[in-house]
This record gives structure tokens, sequence and C-alpha cells, in this order.
């Protein structure tokens, strides 16, 4: 008896004993091996062509051994185009930036607070517009106010007139004027957002004591909406600083922005090294705004 129940015993024993030293081992993983596969695309598809890129620009045509130097810094820098375009680019996101916190804190105001038929879907189209492509709103501009647009067609058909008085598509005034259609709704979404929060009963307490529409937007709205405005207004700055699709397709061509000396640099002149200049400085500046804004966002509690 005692033989053939000693078996039994043991290999109940020998058979699971594996299986659990296994599930432990699985549970055991080191963290990194679970980072390092994410970490490894992120390297690959963004870290490494942006190191060649920054490599690439302290690399001369003129060093044939592919030494590093300053000199395409120092020549860029010391150019005219750069500078003019660096200043168009800079006041052209500026200007974009206030006209859309103006227009959408207006819009949102009224879609959020004034009744009227459609409101809801106006606001769901909102959602919709974000994901519209920039070049779409150039088009339909196009459309409307180009030479052979709309406009300029039913002013010549009334006044037999041989050309319409609408040009400003092809001027820095009508870069600004797409910029500022198509990134209001980055604005006027966290506007509504916010707006939705707003507990009402502080607008008719407001409202009660005789305060003025005027008023109640001033020191109980506003307030509220502050850190929204933040928000989008930093996103669009941003996302205007590296706008190339509106630029291009309202075919301004005394408008020349970075994004837009960056293809011609690298397309038309074939100056890759002057191109890598002008991108990361581009880079450089979108990354500092847009740590600026974390900063700032973070010290008022937004």
């Amino acid at each position: 008896m005692a033989d053939t129940t000693a078996p039994s015993t043991t290999a109940p024993t020998s058979t699971t004993a594996p299986g659990r030293r296994k599930a432990v081992s699985l549970t055991r993983t080191p963290t990194w091996a679970w980072a390092l596969p994410p970490v490894l695309v992120l390297a690959l598809g963004f870290l490494y062509p942006l190191a060649l890129v920054v490599r690439q620009s302290f690399t001369p045509e003129s060093l044939e051994d592919g030494g590093a130097s300053l000199t395409p810094y120092t020549e860029v820098f010391a150019s005219t185009v750069f500078r003019e375009a660096l200043t168009t680019t800079v006041w052209l996101a500026v200007g974009a930036t206030v006209g859309c916190l103006v227009l959408g804190f207006v819009l949102a105001l009224v879609i959020a607070f004034v009744p009227f038929p459609g409101g809801k879907a106006v606001a769901r189209f909102i959602d919709v517009f974000l994901s519209f492509p920039s070049f779409l709103i150039t088009l339909a501009l196009l459309f409307i106010y180009g030479s052979v647009g709309m406009a300029n067609g039913a002013w010549t058909g009334v006044t037999g007139a041989a050309e319409g008085p609408f040009h400003f598509l092809t001027t820095p005034w009508g870069v600004l004027l797409a910029e500022i259609t198509y990134f209001t709704p980055f604005v006027m979404r966290p506007l509504l957002a916010a707006f939705s929060q707003l507990d009402t009963a502080q607008l008719e307490v407001a409202s009660s004591l005789g305060a003025s529409p005027v008023r109640i937007v001033r020191q109980v709205i506003l307030p509220e909406a502050l850190p929204a405005l933040a928000a989008g207004g930093s996103l669009v700055l941003v996302l205007c600083l590296n706008e190339f699709g509106i630029v291009l397709f309202t075919g301004a061509k005394g408008v020349t922005t970075l994004p837009m000396l960056v293809y011609s640099k690298a397309i038309l002149e074939s100056d890759y090294p002057a191109a890598c200049v002008v991108a990361v400085v581009n880079i450089v500046l979108s990354v500092g705004l847009y740590s600026l804004y974390r900063v700032v966002s973070r010290r008022a509690g937004a």
C-alpha cells in the first residue's frame, strides 16, 4: 500500500510546481520591457528624423566630409528673406489668434446663451468643422472672393466692368481672413464646453440685481472663460505658426512664412541645409510657445 500511494502523492507536486513558477515569472516582467515598444516607435518615427534635420542644419554643402559648422545658420539669419518670413509668420499668427479669440468668444456667447432655432445643430457642426482640412476653407473663399469668384462675377455682371474689386485674397489680409475663418472653431469648442458648466443661477442673480448684459459678460462669464480662452488661443497660435496649406492655396505670392520658406529652400532651390535651419527655428518657436503656455496655465490653475 505504501508503494502505490507514494507516486500519487508526489506526482501532483512535480506537475503543478513548474506551472506556478511560470505564472510568477510572467507577473515579474520588468516595467521597462513594457515601455520599450512605444519608446522605440517614438524614437524611430519622430526623434530620429528630427535629429537628422538638426544634424543637416549644421552641415553646409561646402563641407564634403560632413563636418559640423554654424555657416548655414549665419547665412540664413543674415538673409533678408528669412527675416521677412519670420516677421510675416509672427504677425499673421498673432493677428489670427486675436481675431479667433474675439470672433470665437462672441459666436460662442450667442450659441450658448441666446436661444435661436438650430442652435444645437450649429454647436454640433462646430465639432464636424474641426475635421475639415485647411485648404478646403481656402478653396471656398476662392470660389467667393477669387478673381473669377462669385463676388467679382456679380460685380462685373451688374456694372459691366472688366474685373471685380475683390483681390485681397492674394494679399496678407486674405491669408489672415482664411486663418481666422478656419481656426475660430478651435477657440469655440473649449469655450462652449466651459459655458455648458457655468452655473446659470449666477446669471439670473446678476440680471435680477439690474446688471446689464455687457456687465454680466465682463464680470461673470469672462472670468470663467479665461482658461478656455487661454487653451484655445495657445493652440491657434501654434497652429498658425506652422500653417502651410492656407498660404499655398491662397496664391499669395508676396506672403512668405517660415513653412513656405522651408518648402521653397528644399523643393525649389534644393538648399537642404538652409531648409533645415528654417525648420529648426520653426520648431523652436512652436515648442517655446507651448512650454510658455504650460507654465502660465499651471500658475493660473487652468
